[in-house]
């Protein structure tokens, strides 16, 4: 019994043996062949595309119009949202408390300068009898000292009028600026407070600016864009709206900010541009286009470009293996890309046949598409004046 079990087991073990040995035999039998791609050489090119950046339109002047006087709203002389020239008249304040007080004090002033008449003569009159030794020095010191207490009362009440003139003057407010005007925040016959209570807002159509946020490395370029004499017709600096539409107008540097910002390691930058429609609003997002004309940039074909989770790859032919590897892409120039990081020129790399390949995967490759002999079937990646878009955060 114990014989038959051995040979029973022996006879298992010699056909699995032999199953394994078939399953190897079928696994290289059954081995997929080389996939067949087309490649291309890496190359350096010139790129002409635009780096863009979002941007907020602000006003070149814009400021609250608030009182400076208490008071009851008595006069609106605009309509919300009208065009304002400097000096026109927006708002009156009550005038009738602030008219009386001038008036007091205008009285208060003349009756101050007949004190300083009658206190001159009688120091001239005091003056004259004194060389003829016929007064006593006594009376003609008092008179003296009335006539110096006449003038201090004259100042003290022309200080006084100029303070009431002001308030009457601040009862009626003028636009300090050509520009657009807001929607009134207050009334007729509303209270106001000074220096507390809203009226309105005030803001310059044109020119226009356009701020956004540049990255510190990135500085020395728009230092160099600043410092360039552009025309209205240059250009390098346009905007489009919200709705994609293109701003007919190009804008240039007018500034760059003092500092960098240290938490975000980005620095403002304005630009600015004529509004002569008033299409432009002070708060309005818009993105900024800034044309770049970059040399020796890496560009690849925009098809060789395998998208997965949000990031991308390529594959790069490396002894009949394609090796899947990251990139860093920058902007799309019509069916090209431009590549920061993670490929470089004379490299080859997959075009066509992507999306048969897995990291290693062995391929079937011809001549690749821009080295000498080959068929054409794909052209140079060294495109010169090539034009796209890039974002930028």
């Amino acid at each position: 019994m114990k014989n038959n079990v051995g040979w029973i087991g022996f006879l298992t073990a010699g056909i699995t043996a032999l199953a394994a040995c078939g399953g190897k035999n079928n696994q290289q039998q059954q081995a997929p062949p080389p996939a067949s791609v087309a490649v291309t050489i890496v190359q350096e090119g010139t790129a002409a595309y635009h780096d863009q950046y979002p941007g907020a339109v602000t006003a070149l002047n814009q400021v609250e119009i608030r009182p400076q006087v208490s008071g009851y709203i008595t006069g609106i002389y605009f309509t919300d949202g009208q065009h304002i020239s400097k000096g026109q008249k927006l708002y009156s304040i009550d005038q009738q408390q602030y008219a009386a007080n001038y008036n007091q004090s205008v009285a208060s002033l003349e009756v101050a300068k007949s004190n300083l008449a009658k206190a001159q003569q009688d120091a001239n009159r005091y003056l004259d009898l004194q060389k003829n030794d016929a007064i006593a020095k006594q009376t003609v010191d008092h008179a003296l000292a009335d006539l110096e207490s006449a003038k201090r009362q004259v100042e003290a009440a022309k200080a006084n009028v100029a303070s009431v003139q002001t308030g009457l003057k601040y009862s009626t407010i003028y636009a300090p600026f050509d520009g657009t005007i807001g929607i009134s925040q207050v009334k007729m016959g509303a209270s106001v407070s000074p220096g507390t209570t809203l009226l309105n807002t005030l803001s310059s159509d044109s020119p226009i600016a356009v701020d956004f946020n540049v990255d510190e490395k990135e500085l020395p370029r728009f230092v160099q864009l600043q410092q360039q004499k552009l025309t209205a017709k240059d250009s390098t600096f346009s905007i489009t709206l919200a709705d994609q539409s293109k701003y007919p107008l190009y804008g240039h540097i007018a500034l760059i900010d003092r500092a960098v910002n240290q938490q975000t390691g980005t620095i403002k930058t304005r630009l600015v541009f004529d509004n002569p429609n008033n299409l432009l609003r002070a708060g309005m997002n818009v993105n900024v286009q800034v044309l770049n004309f970059a040399k020796d940039q890496v560009l690849i074909p925009a098809k060789s470009v395998v998208e997965q989770m949000g990031e991308y790859f390529v594959f790069v032919v490396d002894s009949s293996k394609a090796r899947q590897r990251k990139v860093l892409l920058g902007p799309t120039l019509r069916d090209k890309r431009v590549v920061k990081d993670g490929v470089k020129a004379g490299e080859t790399i997959v075009i066509e046949g992507v999306q048969k390949l897995r990291d290693n995967t062995p391929v079937q490759v011809g001549a690749p598409a821009g080295a000498p002999g080959a068929s054409g079937k794909t052209g140079s990646t060294g495109t010169t004046g090539s034009t796209g878009t890039t974002g930028k955060q």
